[in-house]
């Protein structure tokens, strides 16, 4: 089952940690635009993600959703959010923390189905992938994978810890 391989992260390296570090760093210093791209392509290719978002939810054009001032705060929130995991990558007990919070307010409050976490988390990495092509080194892209499912691993764990039940 494919949740099951998710569901068990591989340690991340210290060599892994400074490559995550060093191009979320560039990443990072456009992280408002890079973060609404994120968002854009999250509903696009998943429009169901979007019934979460009651601002932006009837949304169907980019152009819309990239003007849209509710989608960009939540592109900060997610981006801030990543941006203290990357900071904290040497503090295990502040990560998981930290994606303890998300996944509890996600389950408890908005209600979100822990699925699109792994799908936000994949998109995430095609968009970094994609716009930051020259720093995404094969090695940059087997430390983001682990990254990636770090951020899956952490958030399933507070889903199932609240008891979550789809």
């Amino acid at each position: 089952m494919e949740i099951e391989r998710w569901e068990r992260s591989e340690e991340i390296s210290d060599a892994e940690k400074k490559v995550i570090q060093e191009t979320w760093s560039r990443v990072y210093a456009n992280c408002e635009d890079v973060g609404v791209s994120i968002l854009i392509r999250f509903f696009v290719n998943f429009p169901s993600a979007k019934q979460y978002f009651s601002q932006f939810k009837h949304m169907e054009d980019p152009l819309e959703m990239e003007r849209s001032l509710q989608l960009r705060k939540h592109a900060r929130r997610v981006m801030g959010a990543i941006n203290t995991v990357v900071e904290n990558l040497n503090d295990s007990e502040k990560v998981s923390s930290v994606l303890a919070l998300v996944g509890k307010a996600h389950a408890l409050k908005h209600k979100v189905e822990p699925i699109y976490f792994k799908k936000l988390t994949g998109v995430m990495l095609e968009v970094i992938a994609e716009e930051y092509a020259n720093d995404f080194t094969p090695e940059a892209h087997g430390a983001w994978t682990k990254m990636k499912t770090l951020i899956y691993t952490h958030v399933t764990a507070a889903y199932k810890e609240v008891g979550w039940a789809q």
